[in-house]
């Protein structure tokens, strides 16, 4: 990935190849991400509507694209 690709932007191209996985998957295939970095940018891409987390257990979410009508993620900008 470029040098200039936000942390958000890392994990949303990750989404993108992945599809719907757990937070940790996240965490572990964003390797020059430190867990905290991933952490907020997860929490920031949610609250803007970009991804969805679904809770699973006790502090574990699967991290999802939310849908459109369509059936394909929405893909707003990400501003950084």
């Amino acid at each position: 990935m470029a040098p200039h690709t936000t942390a958000e932007d890392q994990v949303i191209e990750m989404m993108l190849h992945l599809g719907p996985c757990d937070s940790e998957d996240v965490v572990c295939q964003c390797t020059n991400l430190t867990w905290n970095r991933v952490f907020l940018a997860v929490d920031r891409l949610s609250r803007s509507g970009e991804l969805g987390l679904v809770p699973r257990d006790r502090g574990m979410y699967t991290v999802t694209f939310p849908h459109r009508q369509d059936g394909r993620p929405d893909r707003r900008s990400l501003s950084s």
